[in-house]
């Protein structure tokens, strides 16, 4: 059965040099969640953060510039 997003990500606005958290619900809890920027694989890093939790995947944009939209 494939993994299906049930909540999609949601447009946010954030003011240059704050966090940002983007969030993401699936079907089935702990499945693999990659995020990509174009087609660039975001690695874990001081700048960006994942976390997962059962069906809920998240990303945390730490000091959010313009490029990062």
């Amino acid at each position: 059965v494939p993994v299906l997003f049930k909540q999609a990500l949601e447009n946010t606005a954030v003011e240059e040099g704050k966090s940002v958290s983007l969030r993401c619900e699936l079907t089935k809890a702990d499945a693999t969640v990659v995020w990509k920027k174009g087609g660039a694989t975001l690695q874990a890093s001081a700048k960006y953060e994942m976390k997962q939790k059962g069906t809920v995947a998240e990303l945390v944009i730490h000091n959010a510039e313009p490029e990062d939209a």
